[in-house]
């Protein structure tokens, strides 16, 4: 989805998810990963990274939605730390693609991931109310 796409989502939609900034750019990502991943995929060595860099991608959206939807702040911080999670682990299946995606692309991958896990890492129990 383009950058002017998903600002006209954030802005005329009713769900405050679609506002959320770290939700939208993580899921720009699990589009752009799509093609890292076949290229992952065509690479003997790097073949199953593939689909745990995918997954992984996935996952870092699927759990800021899902905790953004939790009422409860300490269910909510718990499900944030398994977005955080995701995005750990998408940081290393990057950095081990490397050789395949090339320095420029991973570098790009690993700044955005950053951005993940600092809001993830702000939605912590010690941050949340009970």
């Amino acid at each position: 989805m383009s950058e002017s796409a998903t600002d006209s989502l954030s802005t005329s939609s009713r769900d405050p998810l679609l506002r959320m900034r770290a939700y939208r750019v993580a899921s720009e990502l699990v589009e752009e990963v799509w093609s890292d991943a076949e290229k992952l995929r065509h690479h003997a060595a790097t073949e199953k990274i593939s689909g745990q860099l995918y997954a992984a991608v996935g996952s870092i959206a699927a759990n800021l939605g899902e905790g953004y939807s939790h009422s409860s702040g300490r269910d909510r911080a718990r499900i944030f730390e398994y977005a955080l999670g995701s995005t750990r682990e998408s940081m290393v299946w990057f950095k081990t693609a490397q050789p395949v995606l090339g320095a420029d692309l991973v570098r790009d991958h690993w700044i955005n991931s950053k951005r993940y896990a600092g809001f993830c890492s702000q939605q912590s129990p010690v941050n949340a109310e009970g």
